[in-house]
C-alpha cells in the first residue's frame, strides 16, 4: 500500500472512531474556522477513499484534530496515531502525488523504518581524525546487522552468554582517555545515516542537562504539552511519547553520566518501546545503579596493539615507517587514544621523529614516576600529564605567542563537554588573557584589553592542532571540548607552579566565573542557558573554594545559576539548587553573611512556588529574626522578607492576616524609602491585593486608583507597573459591583496593551479574556461568548490548542454560550472540554473539577440530569 493509502486508511479508522460524522458537517466544521478552510465533499470523499490526501498542510492538520477531538468522546479507547506521523504520512503521500515516490514508515525489524523528516537535538561530536574501526565499533554493528537495533552482546574481549536478542540500552564504561564518547558518537552518526527518526544527544553531566535536551526534543517534535518555559513537563511528554509512539526509531545518547541519581525518572523507555528505541550511556562509573535487566554494561578499554599501531600510521604517515618505533611509542603510552592523539600531534607540528619524541618523554614520564606525597597517580592520568607537558609547552610557542596556555586553563574549569566560544571572547577573559601577553606584567592591565576576540579563536585553532581541545566553530554554542584529563593536567600544573601559588587559580576562577556572567541572557529562550549552568557548575566542581570568599561572599554566578533554573520554569530544582548552596555558605560563609540570609530567602521561595506556602511562611519568619538580629529593622533585605512573609501567609489562606501585615509594612517602607519609592509602591499594590481578597473589593478598587496616579506620575502611563494597576483597578472594581465600569476600563486598558505591547503578547490576550468576562458579568452574555469565541482562536494559534490559557478560553466561551441560552449547546461544550482536562491534567486537578462541576450544572440546565451547581467561569486568569 503506497502512502496515500496508508493516510485513508488511518482517516478512516479515525473517522469510524469519532462516530462517522457526514461530509456535510465537516464542511461545516471547516467553514466556521478563521480563517476559513474549503473542504467539499467530493474532496472529502477521495481523501477518504485513498484517490487524493489535502492539498493545504492546514487543513491535513484540522481534519486530524476534529476527528481525534470527537473520537476522544464517542470512543474513549481509540488511539489515533501521533501528530508526528500524520505529518510524516501526508508530506509522503504529497511527495507521492508530485511522482516523487516515497513509502510509508513501518517497524522496525531488520531496517529502520522510512521517517519524512529526521529530528536531531544536540550536537553529536565530530570523528576524532583517524578514527579506529575499533573490535567493540565493530560488534556494535554487528549487532545492527543482525538485530535491527544495538545488540552489545560481549563485555570486554570475551562473547557473552547472554542468548542473542533485543539489548535497548548500552552502557558504555571505562577509564578517562580511552574514547567512550567517540565510540557513541561513531554510533550516533550510523544510525543517522541509516534513518533514525528523532537522534537526542544529551550532556548528562547534570540532571538539569538531561531535562533541557528532553524538552528541547519535545518541543522540536511538537507534542502536544511541550512548553519552554515548563521543561519539567515536556520532559515527561518526550518520555511518554518515546515509549507509546509505534512510527518512529529513536536514539537517545546520554553521554557522560556522573550520577546514577540525576536520571532517576529519566531513563527513556527503550525496553518498552515498540519503535525500536535505543539508548546508549558514557560513564567513568561502574555502578549498580546503571545496571538492570534491559540494560549492559560493556568496558571500553584502550586501544589494542593493532588498533594503537593503525592510528599511528595513519596520523603519521611517512614518519612511521619504523614498526619498532611505532609499537615503542604505543607502549609508552599504554595504547591510551587520548596520549597517542597528542604524541602525533606534537610530532608533526615539530617536525621531529618518533625517536627524537620518546626521548623528550622519557624526562617527563621518568619526573612523574616519583611524585611528592603519598599516593601515584594512575598510568592514564601519568601518561596524559607528560604529554600534556610536551604539547602545551610547543603550543604556546605559537602565533599568538603566550595565550594557547592561559586559555586552555580558563576551558580547564569550564564544562568539558560544550564551552561556548563567546565565553571565552567576553570583555572579562580578554582582559585576563591581555596579562599573558609578552611585554607585560601578568594579571595586570593597565591600558585597554590588546586580546581580540580574533587572537582567542587562533589559540583555540592552535590547542586543537596540538589534541589538547577540540574546537568545531560549526557546533555552536558548544564550540570547544575538552577531555577532563587534559583539563585535570592543566589544573595540577597551574596549582604545583612554583611561582605563583593559589592567588592565580583564584584569579582564574573568578575571571571564568565573570566570563560566563557576562554572556548570560536576560531572558532565556533556547538551550544557551542550561549549557551556561553546566559550565557553572563545572566551575563549581573544579574551583568551589575560589568562588566563595569571608568578605564578599558567593561569586553572583553561582546564584544566577540557580535562580535561572526557576525562570526557566523548573522550580523544585531552583529550590534544590539553592538548598545545596545554603550548605555550602554555611560552610564557607557562616549562617550570618548577607549572602546565607539571601540563600535562605531564596529557599523559602522554592518552597512556595513547588506548593508548600506555609513552609515558606515558616521558613520567611525564621528568616526574619535572623536577619532583624544581623542586618537590623531598617535594612532593605529583612523589608523584603517582612513582605514575602506577609504574601506567603496569604497564598496559605490567611488573606486577612496578610493585608494586615502589609498595612503595617507600608508604614515602614515610608519611613525608610520614602513614597515614591518602587518599593514603597509595589507594598501598596499588595495592601490593596490582599485587602481585596480578604473581601474589601471597595477598599482594593479605592486603594488602587491612589495607587495609579503615584504610578502614572512616577513612572509614566506606559510603565509595566503602571498597566497593572490599571489593571488590577479594573478587577476589584468590578469585584465591588460596577460590572459594566470594569468593562469599560478593560476596553481602554486594551487599546493601550495592543499599542505598546501588540495583539499576540500574553497580557494582550488576557487583557481580552478579562473584557469578555465583564462585559459578560455586566449583561452581555451574547457579547461575551462571541468575545471568547474570538480569543479562543487566538489562543490557539498563538499558544497551541493544550496550553492552559487556551483551555481556560474554551471553558469561558462554554460557560457564556450557556449564559446566552444555548444550554445544550454549552453542555455539549463542556463533555469535550471534559475528555481535554482528563487528557492533559488528569482526573484529580482541580480545574478538572471544577470542568465535571460545570458539565453537571448545564446537564441540569438543559434538562438531561440533575447534578451540583456550576463553577462558573472561575478559571479566568
Amino acid at each position: 500500500m503506497d502512502a496515500t493509502g496508508v493516510w485513508a486508511a488511518a482517516l478512516r479508522a479515525l473517522w469510524e472512531a469519532a462516530g462517522t460524522p457526514t461530509g456535510a458537517v465537516i464542511k461545516r466544521q471547516a467553514a466556521g474556522q478563521v480563517p476559513p478552510l474549503k473542504v467539499s465533499s467530493q474532496s472529502w470523499s477521495d481523501w477518504l477513499g485513498g484517490k487524493n490526501v489535502p492539498a493545504d498542510p492546514a487543513i491535513a492538520a484540522w481534519l486530524v484534530a476534529f476527528l481525534r477531538g470527537r473520537a476522544r468522546q464517542r470512543t474513549p479507547a481509540f488511539v489515533s496515531e501521533s501528530d508526528l506521523w500524520w505529518r510524516q504520512m501526508w508530506g509522503q503521500a504529497r511527495e507521492e502525488r508530485r511522482g516523487r515516490g516515497g513509502r510509508p514508515p513501518g517497524p522496525h525489524h531488520s531496517a529502520p523504518p522510512v521517517v519524512w523528516e529526521q529530528v536531531r537535538v544536540g550536537v553529536v561530536p565530530r570523528a576524532a581524525d583517524c578514527f579506529q574501526d575499533r573490535a567493540v565499533a565493530g560488534r556494535l554493528e554487528r549487532a545492527v546487522e543482525r538485530d535491527g537495533t544495538v545488540v552489545l552482546t560481549q563485555q570486554d574481549d570475551q562473547e557473552s552468554t547472554q542468548e542473542p536478542g533485543r539489548e535497548s540500552t548500552q552502557v558504555l564504561a571505562g577509564m578517562g582517555g580511552v574514547g567512550k564518547t567517540q565510540l557513541a558518537a561513531a554510533y550516533a552518526r550510523h544510525a543517522w545515516e541509516q534513518g533514525v527518526g528523532v537522534l537526542v544527544w544529551v550532556n548528562a553531566a547534570t540532571r538539569d542537562g538531561v531535562v533541557s535536551a528532553y524538552a528541547d526534543t519535545a518541543v522540536k517534535l511538537g507534542l502536544p504539552l511541550a512548553d519552554r518555559e515548563d521543561p519539567d513537563q515536556s520532559a515527561r511528554e518526550f518520555l511518554s511519547w518515546a515509549e507509546t509512539t509505534t512510527r518512529c526509531w529513536w536514539l537517545v545518547v546520554l553521554d557522560d553520566v556522573r550520577s546514577p541519581s540525576d536520571l532517576r525518572g529519566l531513563w527513556p523507555p527503550a525496553a518498552a518501546s515498540a519503535a525500536g528505541g535505543q539508548v546508549v550511556v558514557t560513564t567513568r562509573l561502574r555502578h549498580a545503579a546503571l545496571e538492570g535487566a534491559d540494560r549492559r554494561m560493556v568496558t571500553v578499554d584502550t586501544f589494542t596493539t593493532g588498533e594503537a599501531r593503525s592510528y599511528l600510521r595513519a596520523k603519521l604517515g611517512p614518519r612511521a615507517t619504523n614498526a619498532g618505533q611505532v609499537e615503542a611509542l604505543a607502549a609508552d603510552l599504554g595504547h591510551l587514544p587520548l596520549a597517542l592523539a597528542q604524541a602525533a600531534a606534537y610530532i608533526l607540528d615539530a617536525d621531529i621523529t618518533i625517536a627524537a619524541y620518546r626521548e623528550r618523554l622519557a624526562t617527563h614520564l621518568l619526573r612523574r614516576a616519583m611524585p611528592s606525597g603519598e599516593e601515584l597517580p594512575d598510568d592514564h592520568e601519568r601518561i596524559v600529564a607528560a604529554t600534556w607537558e610536551l604539547s602545551i609547552d610547543q603550543a604556546d610557542r605559537a602565533e599568538p605567542v603566550g595565550l594557547a596556555r592561559p586559555v586552555l586553563q580558563l576551558a580547564s574549569v569550564l564544562d568539558p563537554a560544550g564551552i561556548p566560544q563567546t565565553v571565552l571572547g567576553s570583555p572579562p577573559a580578554l582582559d585576563y588573557l591581555t596579562g599573558y601577553l609578552p611585554d607585560q606584567p601578568a594579571h595586570t592591565v593597565e591600558q585597554a584589553s590588546q586580546v581580540s576576540g580574533e587572537m582567542v579563536d587562533e589559540a583555540l585553532r592552535v590547542l586543537h592542532r596540538h589534541s589538547l581541545i577540540d574546537h568545531d566553530r560549526t557546533a555552536a554554542p558548544r564550540e570547544i571540548r575538552v577531555h577532563q584529563l587534559v583539563q585535570r593536567a592543566t589544573r595540577e600544573a597551574l596549582a604545583a607552579h612554583p611561582d605563583l601559588g593559589p592567588e592565580l587559580f583564584t584569579a582564574l576562577a573568578d575571571t571564568a566565573a565573570d566570563a560566563l556572567l557576562a554572556v548570560w541572557p536576560q531572558a532565556e529562550r533556547d538551550e544557551f542557558g542550561q549549557i551556561l549552568r553546566a559550565n557553572t557548575t563545572a566551575l563549581t566542581r573544579a574551583a568551589e573554594p575560589a568562588l566563595w570568599n569571608p568578605d564578599t561572599g558567593g561569586h553572583h554566578v553561582l546564584f544566577k545559576a540557580a535562580t535561572s533554573l526557576g525562570e526557566t520554569g523548573q522550580a523544585a530544582a531552583a529550590r534544590d539548587a539553592y538548598t545545596t548552596l545554603h550548605a555550602t555558605a554555611l560552610h564557607h560563609l557562616g549562617p550570618d553573611h548577607p549572602h546565607t540570609l539571601a540563600i535562605r530567602n531564596n529557599l523559602a521561595k522554592g518552597q512556595g512556588e513547588t506548593g508548600d506556602a506555609a513552609g515558606a511562611a515558616a521558613a520567611s519568619q525564621d528568616l526574619l529574626a535572623d536577619q532583624m538580629r544581623v542586618l537590623g529593622p531598617d535594612h532593605p533585605e529583612t523589608l523584603t522578607t517582612r513582605s514575602n512573609l506577609a504574601s506567603w501567609r496569604g497564598e496559605a489562606g490567611d488573606a486577612a492576616g496578610a493585608a494586615a501585615a502589609f498595612q503595617e509594612l507600608l508604614a515602614e517602607f515610608l519611613r525608610v524609602f520614602g513614597p515614591r519609592h518602587p518599593h514603597t509602591l509595589t507594598a501598596r499594590n499588595n495592601l490593596a491585593y490582599w485587602r481585596g481578597e480578604a473581601g474589601d473589593a471597595a477598599g482594593a478598587a479605592a486603594a488602587l486608583q491612589d495607587l495609579l496616579t503615584d504610578r502614572s506620575r512616577v513612572l509614566g502611563p506606559d510603565h509595566p507597573d503602571t498597566l497593572t494597576a490599571r489593571n488590577n483597578l479594573a478587577y476589584w472594581r468590578g469585584e465591588a459591583g460596577d460590572a459594566a465600569g470594569a468593562a469599560a476600563a478593560f476596553q481602554e486598558l486594551l487599546a493601550d496593551y495592543l499599542r505598546i505591547f501588540g495583539s499576540h503578547h500574553p497580557r494582550t490576550l488576557n487583557t481580552r479574556n478579562n473584557l469578555a468576562s465583564w462585559r459578560g458579568r455586566a449583561g452581555d452574555a451574547a457579547g461575551a461568548a462571541a468575545a471568547f469565541q474570538d480569543l479562543l482562536t487566538d489562543r490557539s494559534r498563538v499558544l497551541g490548542p493544550d496550553h492552559p490559557d487556551t483551555l481556560t478560553a474554551r471553558n469561558n466561551l462554554a460557560y457564556w454560550r450557556g449564559e446566552a441560552g444555548d444550554a445544550v449547546g454549552a453542555a455539549a461544550a463542556f463533555q469535550e472540554l471534559l475528555a481535554e482536562f482528563l487528557r492533559v491534567l488528569g482526573p484529580s486537578h482541580p480545574h478538572t473539577l471544577e470542568i465535571r462541576s460545570n458539565l453537571a450544572y448545564w446537564r441540569m440546565r438543559a434538562g438531561l440530569g440533575l447534578e451540583p451547581g456550576p463553577g462558573g467561569d472561575g478559571l479566568t486568569p
